[in-house]
Formats: structure tokens, C-alpha cells, sequence
């Protein structure tokens, strides 16, 4: 099974954390690394390495953040670009979070990180799309 990180600015991490474990319980491998604005590059630093520690890589491991260019995406590029069998995914959300907490057993990486960008896609949406038709003004007539 593929670990996962998942960190992001402010309580973006736990917050997210919290309502995966509202969803679907409880899940093994994650551990989710809070960015609060009084913390600094090398102490996310110091909490992914202790992160690696925790977990078992040997299936590999993903790292998902929040925003591109942001500090959390910043410190796990770094670090995944030190062993094989790490990937990044950024921009992340509950529904990329979810479907991929349940899909990640027995993918690769590089699987992992393909079917994630095309969750991602078709989980932006709108309800006109999701309806199948465009909105249009209905006009009220007024009688005579």
C-alpha cells in the first residue's frame, strides 16, 4: 500500500485529515502535516523526515499539498526527488483525497499519480455540468 503525506497551509492538512476519517474511518499510512503561519521551512522539514520515519515506504510513497510553489509543495519536492518511488501531487481536495485513499492499494506511483490528476480533473465541476444543460433566464410574462 502506497503512504501518503498530505500537508498544506494553515489547518489545511488536519482539516482534511479530519473529514476523511468522517467519510471513511480511519486510514492506515497517512499522516497529514499542518503548515501554520508560525512555522518555518526547516520545522516542515524536520516533520516530513519524522513523517518518513513513521512510515513504510517500500510500496512507495505520494506526498499531496495544497498549492503549487507553496512551502509544503517546496519541502516535499525536495524530498522526493531524494528516492525512486515518490511522487508529488498539488492542489489537492477531499474528493481527489478520498477516491485515491481508496483506489491506492496496488497501484504504483506513477499509477497513483496518473489516476489522481484525472480525478482531480473531473472532480472540478460545476451543476450546470453535472445537469448536462446550460442555465437560461427564464423570462416571466406578464399578462394584460
Amino acid at each position: 500500500m502506497l503512504s501518503i503525506i498530505l500537508s498544506g497551509h494553515g489547518g489545511f492538512a488536519s482539516g482534511l485529515e479530519k473529514a476523511m476519517h468522517q467519510i471513511l474511518g480511519e486510514q492506515p499510512q497517512i499522516i497529514a502535516i499542518d503548515f501554520p503561519e508560525s512555522s518555518t521551512t526547516a520545522l516542515l522539514t524536520s516533520q516530513f523526515e519524522e513523517a518518513l520515519a513513521k512510515l513504510d515506504e517500500s510500496e512507495g510513497l505520494i506526498f499531496l499539498t495544497d498549492l503549487l510553489g507553496g512551502t509544503p509543495f517546496r519541502v516535499a519536492s525536495t524530498m522526493a526527488m531524494q528516492k525512486l518511488e515518490r511522487e508529488v501531487i498539488t492542489g489537492v481536495n477531499l474528493q481527489l483525497l478520498l477516491e485515491m485513499v481508496l483506489e491506492r492499494d496496488g497501484l504504483t506511483c506513477k499509477e497513483f499519480r496518473l489516476m489522481a490528476l484525472e480525478c482531480g480533473h473531473r472532480g472540478l465541476t460545476s451543476l450546470v455540468d453535472e445537469m448536462g444543460r446550460e442555465r437560461t433566464a427564464e423570462v416571466a410574462e406578464e399578462g394584460i
